[in-house]
């Protein structure tokens, strides 16, 4: 699997992940450290979908559709 094939497998999905699970931790009252970081994992999951989705995708291969 090359780099691209993992960034639109992987790691896109992961940074989106990442900025929900940052929204939710922020947004719940329960667990202090989690509503203490949920910007900066909102941030930090925003500052890696930026990067990632400016990879482009991989080439299609003729005869897959």
């Amino acid at each position: 699997m090359s780099f691209r094939e993992t960034n639109q497998r992987v790691l896109i999905p992961l940074a989106q992940g990442l900025m929900i699970f940052g929204i939710v931790a922020l947004c719940q009252p329960w667990v202090e450290v989690l509503h203490r970081y949920g910007i900066t994992l909102t941030l930090i999951g925003l500052v890696g979908f930026m990067v990632t989705t400016k990879i482009p995708a991989p080439p299609r291969k003729e005869g897959m559709e």
